[in-house]
């Protein structure tokens, strides 16, 4: 199947050897081995029901940043014979991108550096794109991180429910509704009409940001989710999955914690870039961003729970409703934390000086 795909891509098949790459969960990707090394994805139609529309989103991001800022790297998806960047067959929608050498990726964060490096590369793409319409760019996953859809497909999950599934739920629907409040202030920060619409990334996981051997941050790569959108949800998904030391999987809620000194490299490095960017608005709702993707991420779990485990892949019955309980235990560390240190953070909000 490969052979073909190469050819379409001017590669010779002979020449180059192919193996599985990487962790990603929506596409299937592959390390292209030869004089030359590539990244080949089949892209999931299933999730992106339209792949041109995530193709003509990063050639355009491309020229403008050739254009403004040539010296960044920014990994775009490399032509095909025909002159498109997507070859389809009977097999699927594929793209190839150039491998970036000296490089690497993590999936879990294990230094503050890392923290801090990957935090820098997602404010500085927003930056550098700051004057960037971002209206120009299509949204290839509707709704993505829109809460009031969220909540409302939470909603109906629940009522439809049968008893038993309720009665086991019972904790994690309490608290999604205990904590409400979160879905007020999103539709307030809404109707403020104070949050600018910037080029956002999406999927702020580590494993999103490329590091050269020193774990300086070099660059962001999985840039599907590129779309207009508002800096909370780059800043919260980094919150929400650099902060405590096990991941969402983690059924021993006992092990959720929230690591203060890491939530500082986040703010740090992120605001390395985006101080002179970010609003005294945007700066108000930082911590609130982590609030607003955890809890986010803990109703879409609960709703699949609820809903029979339709969309998020398990390894065994009620491993969503875990992950939900996970998330929800996070959310209330990261509450407790802010009470504790709101002061601290705001100073270094409005401080350069970071």
């Amino acid at each position: 199947m490969l052979k073909k795909i190469l050819e379409e891509f001017g590669i010779n098949a002979s020449n180059h050897q192919a193996e599985q790459y990487g962790f990603g969960l929506i596409n299937r990707t592959w390390k292209i081995h030869g004089e030359r090394d590539y990244i080949l994805q089949k892209i999931n139609t299933n999730v992106f029901h339209r792949p041109e529309s995530i193709i003509e989103n990063l050639l355009l991001i491309q020229t403008y940043l050739r254009e403004k800022y040539p010296d960044y790297l920014f990994v775009a998806p490399l032509p095909a014979l025909s002159g498109s960047s997507l070859v389809i067959t009977e097999e699927g929608t594929f793209r190839l991108f150039p491998f970036i050498n000296d490089s690497k990726s993590v999936n879990e964060v294990s230094t503050y550096k890392q923290a801090y490096e990957a935090a820098k590369q997602f404010g500085k793409f927003t930056r550098l794109l700051k004057d960037f319409d971002p209206s120009k760019l299509k949204n290839t996953l509707q709704s993505f991180h829109d809460l009031n859809l969220r909540y409302e497909q939470f909603d109906k999950a629940f009522e439809l429910a049968d008893a038993a599934k309720q009665k086991e739920a019972e904790w994690a629907i309490g608290q999604v509704k205990d904590h409400s409040d979160i879905l007020v202030t999103y539709n307030h920060l809404l109707s403020s009409n104070k949050l600018p619409l910037r080029v956002i990334h999406h999927d702020a996981k580590i494993n999103n940001v490329l590091f050269d051997d020193d774990w300086k941050g070099l660059c962001l790569i999985d840039l599907d989710t590129v779309m207009p959108g508002y800096f909370i949800s780059d800043v919260g998904d980094m919150m929400r999955t650099y902060l405590s030391p096990v991941n969402e999987n983690e059924a021993d809620l006992s092990k959720i914690k929230i690591d203060e000194q890491c939530l500082g490299a986040i703010i740090k490095g992120y605001m390395s870039e985006m101080s002179d960017e970010l609003t005294p608005f945007e700066k108000e709702y930082f911590i609130y961003a982590g609030k607003f993707m955890i809890y986010m991420q803990a109703i879409r779990f609960l709703a699949d729970h609820l809903n029979g485990d339709i969309y998020y892949h398990i390894d065994y019955d009620g491993q969503n409703l875990v992950r939900a309980e996970n998330q929800l235990t996070l959310l209330n560390e990261l509450i407790k934390l802010e009470e504790k240190i709101a002061p601290i953070t705001n100073l270094t909000l409005r401080s350069n000086e970071v």
